[in-house]
C-alpha cells in the first residue's frame, strides 16, 4: 500500500523521509489493517510518520505494538500536563489488560507506550521544555509509585505491617518514602535519565509477623522493599527496563544501606555529608511513598543545606570544585557533550546551585529544585541580570531539547553530539534547523553564553575584560574617504577612546567585524550609535547579535517617518516559499522595525506615548503576518487551499489596552467559528486549530538565527494551560457567561480583537465585554472588591521584592503600576464603565471613571500622575535593561542617565518623587479597594 499523496508534502519536511516510508511500508506489510486506517487519517498519519522519523526506537514499539496507533489517535493533541495520579490511573488499566505479563515487563512496555504521547507533544512544540519534564518525571513517579503497591502488598503478605512505637508507647504502623534526587527530584527528567534514589523510612521496630513466616526488624523489611522496588523498576529483561536506578547518592554510597530511617538520615547529613551531598538536597523531593518522612527530614536538615553562615565565596568554591572534577573527568574527542561540556546543562544547573546555596540561607525564596524557577527567582533578586535571564533560559530550552532529540534516536543515554557534519545534518533538522552551519551557529551562541555567565560568577571573572582597540583601528580603516570630511581624523581619535571606554559600542564593532559585514561608517553613523549604546545597553546587545541591523540604523539628524507595517511584512514574507524563509524574513524586517523605533526614540525625536503606539501597530502587523504564515503552512502540510484562515485573535494586557513596550508578552486568546466549514476532510475544528495554534506561536515566539519577536502567553484562555489552545465563540461566551471566576472578568476588562477574521474578533470583543460587565452587575460588589485586594495581594506577595527594602518594585510593589490596574479595572466592573472603542489606554479609562464620578477629583490626580510617572519610569528601565520592574538601585550610572531623560535633575530627586507617587497611589488604591468610593 503505497503512501497517500497528500502526505508527500509532510515527507519533505521531516529529518528522516525515507525512516517514515519505510515503516509505512512495513506496517502495510505486518499489519495491513492498521496501515488502511491510518492512511485514511492523514492528521494521524502526520503524526505516526513524523515520530518514526525522528525515533527509530519509537518506530519499532509502533512496529512491535501496532495498536498503539489506535490508542495515540485520541491522546496526540493534548495540551495539558498528564499528573501523577492520571499516569496511576492509565497504568492501572494497562495492567487489567496486560495481567499476564511479568510486572517488570510491564512496567516497560507502560512507560514505553507513554513516551509516545510525550514525545509526539515534544516535537510538535504543544508543551514548554519544563512542561516535558515534568510529564516525563510525573511518569516516573508513577512508575515508582506502582512498584511500590506491589512490592509492599507482597512483603506484607511474608512478614506482616512494619511497626513503630509513638509517644504513648502505642503500636503504630511505620511509613516509607522514595526521594528523588538529581533530575527526577526537580522534575526535570530525561527520556533515558537515570532515576536518582533515597529510601527513607519513619522509625525502627519490628514487623506485626501475623499471617507471615515471622517477624524481622523494620531495618530489614524496609531493605528488602528497597530491592524489591529497583528490581521491579531497574530489572533487565528482552524488552529492557522501565528505568536504570542510581542509589550511589544514597548516605555512604555504595557501602551504605538500601533503606535508612529518618533520624539516621538527619544524623549523617549534619554530622558527616559532605558539600557536594548537601548540594544534591538542592533537588530533592518526595515521589512516591509517605510524604510527611521526607517534609520531616527535610525540616531537620534544610539548614545544612541552605546554611545562614554560607559565605558567597565558600559556596562558589565548592560548587567550582565539583564541575573541575567533571571536567577532568570528560573526553572531548568523540563530540561535545551537551550535559557536561563547557557552556551545557550542568553549568546552568551549578549556576543556579550555587547561587542558591550562597543566598538562600537567609533567603528562603530562593530554595527552588527546578533550574528554571530558580534562575528566574534569582533573576527577580538581581543575582542575574535580565539580559544573563534571558540567554540562560534559551540556552537551557535549546540544550535540553537537543539532548532529547539525541536520546530519543536509539533510547540510550548519550549526550553527546557527534563532530562528523554529516551526523549532524538530521540532528539540526530535528531541532527545526535546515543547515549544519545554522545548529552549529546556535550551538555555539548558546553554549558561549553560558560558559561567559559562568566564567563570570566562578571564574577569573574579577577582571575587566579587555577592549582590543586595535580591532577598532581596523573598523575605522575601512571608512570610505568620499564619505568623511577630510577635517575628521582627530575626531576619530577622540570617538576611538570613547569607543574604549563602552563595553556596549565596543561589543557592537567586535560584532560587525567577526560577521564580515561590510559596513562604510562615517563619523555620523558612529557618532549616532554612540548616543544609541550610551543610553540603551540593552539594545545595544540586540544590535550586537544581529550587526547587519547597522546598515539601516538611522543617524540622530534624521526625522522619523511612519510605515504601514502590515504591508510591509506580509509583502516581504509572500516572497518566501518556505516556513524557514518565512519566519527569517519576519525576524528581520520586524528586528529593523523596533529598532528603528528604540534609535528615535533615544535621539529625542519620538514622544513615549507614540512610542507605545508603533509597537502596537508592529504587534499587531506580526500577528496578522504570523496568521498568513500559519495558513500558508497548512496548506503544504495538508496539501489544501485555505482562502480565508477562519481564526480570530483577541489581546489582553498591554497588547489589549494599545500599550506595547519594549519586551511586553503577547497575552492572546485565540477564537474560531464553529460554524465554519475546514477544508481538511474529516478533520475536527479543535484538532486543526491545535495544528494552527502551533505553528501561530512558533512563528511568533520560536528562537531562530534571526532573532525572537515575543513571548506568547495564552495562559489567560478558559481553563488555563488545562483549555484548548484555540476556542470555539459559543464555547468561549458560554465560559464567560457561566464559569469564568471574578479574577477573570478583571483580566477581560482589556479584551481587544487584534487581528485575523476581524469580523469574528469584533463581534466576540464586543459581547465578551458585555458579558463580563453584566456578570459583574448582577455580582456582589464586595465579593468582587475582596477578589481584586486578594489577587492583588498575591501578586504583591510572589513578584515584589522582599529583601529588606533595598529594591523597589515599580510595578508589583506597593503603590507600583499594579495598584492603578486594578482599582481602575475594579470600578470599571463596579460601575459598568467598559472601554472606549478607540482609546483604551490607562490615562484616558482614568478620565472616563472621573467623568462618571467613579473616582473623586483627588484619587484621578494620584493615579494618573502617578501612573504617568511610573510609565515613564519603567519605558525608560526598558531601554536601559531591559525587561525588569525593579529600579537597579546599585548601579548609579544607570540611575543618572534614566533620570537625566525624564530630566528630573538628580537621581535623588526622581526616588523622592518616585516615593511621593507611590504613597499617593497606594492611598487612592486603598480608598477604592478597602473602602470603596
Amino acid at each position: 500500500m503505497p503512501l497517500p499523496k497528500n502526505i508527500n508534502g509532510l515527507l519533505e519536511t521531516l529529518p528522516d523521509p525515507e525512516a517514515a516510508e519505510r515503516f509505512f511500508h512495513q506496517l502495510t506489510e505486518e499489519t495491513p489493517k492498521e496501515a488502511r486506517k491510518l492512511g485514511r487519517n492523514p492528521t494521524l498519519l502526520s503524526d505516526i510518520l513524523t515520530l518514526v522519523s525522528f525515533s527509530p526506537l519509537l518506530a519499532t514499539t509502533l512496529l512491535q505494538n501496532p495498536e498503539y496507533i489506535t490508542w495515540l489517535k485520541g491522546r496526540r493533541v493534548s495540551i495539558k500536563v498528564a499528573g501523577k495520579e492520571e499516569i496511576l490511573e492509565s497504568l492501572a488499566r494497562f495492567a487489567l489488560v496486560n495481567s499476564k505479563v511479568e510486572p517488570n515487563i510491564l512496567l516497560a512496555r507502560f512507560r514505553r507506550r507513554e513516551l509516545l504521547r510525550i514525545y509526539l507533544r515534544d516535537i510538535r512544540n504543544l508543551g514548554t521544555i519544563a512542561e516535558i519534564t515534568e510529564e516525563i518525571s510525573n511518569l516516573a513517579d508513577a512508575i515508582l509509585e506502582y512498584a511500590l503497591g506491589i512490592a509492599r502488598q507482597k512483603l506484607e503478605n511474608r512478614f506482616g505491617i512494619p511497626l513503630e512505637t509513638d509517644e504513648k508507647k502505642r503500636a503504630k504502623q511505620a511509613e516509607f518514602c522514595i526521594v528523588a534526587l538529581g533530575k527526577l527530584g526537580s522534575r526535570e527528567l530525561n527520556y533515558s535519565s537515570d532515576i536518582d534514589l533515597l529510601f527513607l523510612y519513619s522509625h525502627e521496630g519490628s514487623t506485626s509477623g501475623q499471617n507471615a513466616k515471622g517477624t524481622i526488624t523494620n531495618r530489614e523489611y524496609f531493605v528488602k522493599l528497597a530491592e524489591m522496588i529497583v528490581k521491579l523498576v531497574g530489572d533487565q529483561s528482552g524488552e529492557g527496563a522501565a528505568y536504570r536506578v542510581d542509589l550511589r547518592l544514597r548516605p555512604n554510597g555504595r557501602v551504605g544501606a538500601l533503606a535508612i530511617s529518618l533520624d539516621e538520615a538527619v544524623r549523617y547529613y549534619r554530622q558527616t555529608a559532605r558539600s557536594w551531598e548537601k548540594q544534591v538536597l538542592i533537588r530533592s523531593r518526595a515521589c512516591a511513598g509517605n510524604t510527611g518522612v521526607f517534609q520531616e527530614f527535610f525540616k531537620q536538615v534544610e539548614s545544612e543545606v541552605f546554611s545562614p553562615e554560607e559565605t558567597v565565596e565558600k559556596a562558589l568554591r565548592n560548587v567550582r570544585l565539583s564541575k573541575e572534577k567533571i571536567d577532568l573527568e570528560k573526553d572531548e574527542s568523540r563530540g561535545f557533550d551537551v550535559k557536561l561540556g563547557k557552556g551545557g546543562i550542568r553549568e546552568i544547573e551549578f549556576i543556579a546551585q550555587a547561587l542558591q546555596l550562597a543566598y538562600g540561607g537567609n533567603d528562603e525564596w530562593l530554595r527552588a529544585p527546578h533550574t528554571l524557577i530558580s534562575l528566574s527567582r534569582l533573576g527577580d533578586r538581581q543575582l542575574l541580570s535580565e539580559t544573563e535571564l534571558t540567554q540562560l533560559f534559551e540556552a537551557y530550552s535549546f540544550l535540553r531539547r537537543l539532548e532529547h532529540r539525541l536520546q530519543m534516536e536509539n533510547g540510550l543515554q548519550t549526550h553527546l553530539v557527534p563532530s562528523n557534519l554529516e551526523k549532524q545534518l538530521p540532528i539540526a533538522q530535528q531541532m527545526g534547523l535546515y543547515f549544519v552551519a545554522d545548529f552549529q551557529k546556535f550551538l555555539e551562541d548558546h553554549t558561549r553564553n553560558v560558559r561567559e555567565i559562568f566564567t563570570r560568577i566562578f571564574g577569573d571573572a574579577t577582571a575587566e575584560p579587555k577592549i582590543h582597540t586595535e580591532n577598532i583601528d581596523h573598523q575605522l580603516n575601512q571608512i570610505d574617504p568620499d564619505e568623511v570630511p577630510t577635517e575628521i581624523e582627530p575626531e576619530i581619535e577622540e570617538l576611538k577612546n570613547e569607543i574604549a571606554e563602552s563595553k556596549a559600542f565596543s561589543g557592537i564593532i567586535s560584532s560587525l567585524e567577526k560577521s564580515e559585514i561590510k559596513i562604510k561608517l562615517d563619523k555620523e553613523k558612529l557618532e549616532s550609535l554612540k548616543r544609541f549604546c550610551d543610553v540603551t545597553p540593552n539594545f545595544a546587545g540586540f544590535l550586537s547579535s544581529n550587526p547587519q541591523l547597522i546598515k539601516s540604523f538611522p543617524n540622530f539628524e534624521a526625522d522619523f517617518s511612519e510605515k504601514d507595517y502590515r504591508e510591509l511584512l506580509l509583502r516581504a514574507v509572500e516572497a518566501e516559499n518556505n516556513f524557514a524563509g518565512e519566519l527569517s524574513v519576519l525576524r528581520k524586517n520586524w528586528s529593523e522595525f523596533i529598532l528603528e523605533i528604540g534609535a528615535f526614540d533615544v535621539f529625542g525625536k519620538l514622544r513615549r506615548p507614540m512610542t507605545k503606539i508603533l509597537q502596537t501597530w508592529l504587534a499587531e502587523a506580526s500577528i496578522e503576518t504570523a496568521l498568513f504564515i500559519t495558513r500558508r503552512e497548512l496548506e503544504r502540510r495538508f496539501s489544501v487551499s485555505i482562502e480565508q484562515f477562519p481564526f480570530a485573535v483577541l489581546g489582553l494586557g498591554k497588547l489589549g489596552g494599545g500599550g506595547m513596550d519594549y519586551g511586553s508578552d503577547l497575552d492572546l486568546v485565540l477564537i474560531f467559528d464553529e460554524q465554519t466549514p475546514l477544508p481538511v476532510g474529516d478533520i475536527s475544528h479543535s484538532e486543526f486549530y491545535v495544528r494552527g495554534v502551533e505553528i501561530f506561536v512558533t512563528t511568533l515566539s520560536s528562537l531562530t538565527r534571526d532573532g525572537l519577536l515575543y513571548r506568547v502567553d495564552l495562559r489567560l484562555r478558559p481553563d488555563g494551560k488545562n483549555g484548548p489552545p484555540a476556542i470555539g465563540k459559543k464555547a468561549f461566551l458560554n465560559y464567560l457567561e457561566i464559569r469564568s471566576a471574578i479574577w477573570e472578568w478583571l483580566a477581560y476588562v482589556k479584551l481587544r480583537g487584534v487581528a485575523g477574521d476581524l469580523n469574528l474578533a469584533l463581534a466576540t470583543e464586543h459581547q465578551a465585554r458585555k458579558i463580563i460587565h453584566d456578570n459583574a452587575r448582577k455580582a456582589d460588589i464586595d465579593e468582587i472588591r475582596k477578589e481584586t485586594c486578594r489577587v492583588r495581594n498575591r501578586l504583591e506577595q510572589e513578584k515584589s521584592s522582599r529583601r529588606k527594602g533595598k529594591e523597589i518594585d515599580i510595578k508589583f510593589g506597593e503603590g507600583g503600576m499594579l495598584d492603578v490596574y486594578f482599582a481602575l479595572r475594579f470600578l470599571q466592573l463596579k460601575d459598568y464603565v467598559p472601554d472606549d472603542g478607540e482609546n483604551r489606554s490607562t490615562i484616558f479609562t482614568l478620565k472616563k471613571l472621573c467623568e462618571n464620578q467613579s473616582l473623586t477629583e483627588r484619587d484621578y490626580q494620584n493615579f494618573s500622575e502617578g501612573y504617568k510617572f511610573l510609565t515613564e519610569l519603567d519605558h525608560n528601565l526598558r531601554l536601559s535593561i531591559g525587561r525588569s520592574t525593579r529600579l537597579p538601585l546599585g548601579n548609579k550610572k544607570t540611575l543618572e542617565k534614566i533620570a537625566d531623560r525624564m530630566k528630573l535633575g538628580s537621581t535623588a530627586n526622581m526616588l523622592e518623587q518616585l516615593h511621593l507617587h507611590r504613597l499617593n497611589i497606594r492611598e487612592s488604591f486603598e480608598r477604592v479597594l478597602t473602602n470603596g468610593v
